[in-house]
């Protein structure tokens, strides 16, 4: 299976260099969204010679995940899978959700920090419980990390995220494409703490993104075409 790493980077210029350089310890094929950022992000890149392909202004996550998922479709890659460029996820565990993903034949295959480990009770992790039981509620599939972004997609899968201009990689993009026939897997990963740059997420926007996740699985999904 011949995968494309996405790696999506917003200010990530004091973790860009040490993401990329363990990526290509792993022998993987990658390339960064610069996603308009501010800081050295693209001069890193640019200067150590790594695959990038750079938004003129911020975007945001989704918009980089559609752009490395139409550079992975025009290029042939069977699948794509999102690396943090903040350090969160480990490439050691792609192989891993390779495997899974030739042996179940998933169509995505989520790297899941809860499949044989407790979540701890957290702010965070009540969210994570609401949206596991409302996919539970609308699907019949439990998924026991929905909001995990380290997340394998094959050709079927990624063609989807790059030619839907309403669709992102989301729970609520997971609960739609449960209910229309994709199967989903999950494997037990662990993963970091970001230690440096700059979160897409805020903290006020991480309730709104909550409120949001809940209405479009609740609601908006039924009426998407």
């Amino acid at each position: 299976m011949k995968v494309l790493l996405i790696i999506p980077a917003y200010n990530e210029e004091e973790s860009i260099l040490r993401v990329v350089r363990t990526v290509q310890e792993a022998g993987y094929d990658y390339v960064v969204i610069n996603d308009g950022s501010s800081d050295a992000t693209l001069k890193i890149c640019r200067g150590n010679c790594f695959p990038v392909i750079s938004h003129r202004v911020n975007l945001g996550l989704t918009a980089g995940i559609q752009t490395g998922a139409r550079y992975a479709l025009e290029c042939g890659y069977d699948a794509i899978i999102q690396i943090d460029a903040d350090g969160q996820h480990q490439p050691e565990y792609i192989t891993d959700m390779v495997s899974e993903m030739e042996k179940s034949g998933a169509d995505i295959v989520i790297g899941s920090r809860f499949v044989s480990e407790v979540k701890p009770v957290s702010a965070r992790m009540i969210g994570s419980r609401l949206l596991t039981g409302i996919i539970r509620l609308t699907t019949g599939t439990v998924l026991s990390d929905p909001t995990s972004g380290m997340r394998l997609y094959n050709r079927r899968a990624t063609r989807e995220l790059a030619m839907r201009p309403d669709f992102g990689p989301e729970p609520d993009s997971i609960a739609y494409l449960l209910r229309h026939g994709f199967r989903i897997s999950e494997v037990q990963v662990r993963m970091r703490e970001r230690e440096t740059g700059e979160s897409y997420l805020s903290p006020a926007k991480s309730i709104a993104y909550m409120a949001r996740m809940i209405v479009s699985i609740l609601i908006i999904q039924w009426f998407r075409g």
